[in-house]
């Protein structure tokens, strides 16, 4: 069967036969960006201050060098829970429907990070502080889990065929948006309460302005129409019993192979979204000892050379497909890998920033086009628990104890050239990854072409 055949959902058409207006799929798309903004926001502003002060308030008694670690661990943490969170938000996905989801990791999302904010240290309760701190990460995960392979269907499913890449660079903007945000209002307190004021209390306030931050993105959200591929999967009665079971009984190399193209972008993102490079650069006991309230800045400026390259990388993927999209993504970020900390280790905040920046050009190109790519590999009954846990795994694999594994290496080595090698092992593992799948840019995503969806995108293996 061609992938040039369409079905009405593919040609603008909802299941009950009207064209879905512009004004819907607008509000779509202004929903998913909100949405995960909210989201990511929520979970950056974690790890920045696992980079910043958690070290010193939860884990001071492991001894200096040894807290930062313990504080980075805690970030990775979080991603061991996110397939728990996946399987959750896919089982219920495929079910009951992508809006259900969204509503509750985002909710989730809230009240963990609002807790975080009004959390006691270890000098007030002692060892409680840290066991509830990483609970209260661990429900981080679980939320972030479930949250993109919802956000990323609704964008994608309600999207013309020839502009899914856009659409789907939609939710993906979200994330160097929730960077920006938590970094630019980390900057500003960092500014507002320097020194030991930010310490005391200046890092509270971020966390705690998520409670204003989830009343908006909860009714945005709320307003946004279920997905029109889902409806159709309920109107036809194809809901798949065990999607799950589904899902690894037949695909589970793809489930690999797809984790693996975002593992090698993962990796290179949290060296910021994990708060290692704020870390190093503003070390006291470092060799740079810059200033954090600059770096903040400097982050908060390269998240928007990466926001700006995920939408083209998207746009340029209805373009020329996702699959050569994503080569030229390996391509720059191998460069921005190569270039990130010899700039860096200059010690002048305007050179970090055009090392990030460098950097951030190429985790767009390998992250703009992820969504499209994604929810055209899997069929439609079992397509939220494909993406979902197939994206789980990446970040287990790719960003999850990323920082952690850079400053041991850092520890152990004494330079940065090590974290390099490292990070330019996760590029080329993505891009091998990459090369293993065919290009299904604009195959049919309804239930009416389920077996073609099912034929296998993976080079070397049966189209039937």
């Amino acid at each position: 069967m061609s992938t040039e055949q369409t079905s009405p959902r593919d040609a603008g058409f909802t299941p009950t036969g009207t064209i879905a207006s512009a004004t819907d799929r607008r509000r779509v798309v202004f929903a998913t960006v909100v949405g995960t903004t909210v989201e990511w926001y929520d979970f950056f502003i974690y790890a920045s201050a696992a980079g910043l002060v958690f070290g010193q308030l939860f884990f001071a008694p492991a001894g200096e060098g040894f807290a930062q670690i313990l504080s980075f661990i805690t970030v990775g943490i979080s991603f061991l829970f996110r397939p728990l969170g996946a399987f959750l938000a896919g089982h219920l996905g495929d079910k009951y429907g992508r809006r259900l989801v969204l509503m509750l990791t985002l909710i989730l999302m809230g009240v963990a990070t609002t807790l975080v904010g009004l959390l006691p240290t270890y000098a007030a309760i002692g060892v409680a502080a840290p066991i509830l701190l990483i609970f209260l990460r661990i429900l981080q995960g679980i939320s972030a889990g479930g949250e993109w392979g919802g956000a990323v269907l609704m964008a994608v499913e309600h999207a013309p065929k020839k502009r899914r890449g856009i659409f789907g660079a939609s939710p993906q903007i979200g994330v160097p948006l929730g960077l920006l945000l938590a970094s630019g209002i980390m900057a500003l307190m960092a500014v507002i309460a320097p020194g030991d004021a930010f310490l005391e209390w200046g890092w509270r306030v971020p966390f705690l302005f998520s409670v204003v931050l989830i009343l908006i993105g909860y009714y945005v959200r709320r307003r946004v129409e279920e997905s029109p591929v889902f409806l159709e999967i309920a109107e036809r009665k194809e809901k798949t019993r065990m999607p799950i079971v589904q899902l690894f009984r037949k695909h589970t190399l793809l489930v690999i192979i797809a984790a693996l193209v975002f593992a090698g972008n993962n990796a290179i993102g949290y060296m910021t979204t994990g708060g290692f490079v704020q870390r190093y650069a503003t070390d006291p006991g470092g060799s740079l000892q810059m200033d954090p309230a600059p770096v903040l800045w400097a982050v908060t400026g390269s998240a928007v050379t990466w926001l700006i390259s995920t939408a083209v990388a998207g746009w340029l993927s209805d373009k020329i497909g996702r699959r050569t999209t994503y080569i030229i993504g390996w391509i720059l970020q191998l460069v921005g890998v190569i270039t990130l900390f010899p700039l860096v280790n200059t010690g002048n905040v305007w050179l970090l920033f055009t090392g990030l920046a460098i950097l951030t050009i190429g985790l767009g190109f390998t992250y703009g086009p992820q969504a499209a790519l994604y929810a055209e590999l899997f069929p439609a009954s079992i397509r939220f628990s494909g993406v979902s846990i197939s994206y789980a795994i990446g970040a287990i694999l790719g960003g999850a104890f990323a920082p952690t594994i850079a400053q041991a290496l850092v520890q152990a080595t004494g330079s940065t050239e090590s974290v390099t090698w490292y990070l330019a092992g996760m590029t080329v593992i993505g891009l091998i990854a990459t090369l293993l799948l065919r290009d299904r840019s604009g195959i049919p995503l309804g239930p009416e072409h389920e077996a073609e969806q099912a034929a296998s995108p993976i080079y070397g293996l049966s189209r039937a």
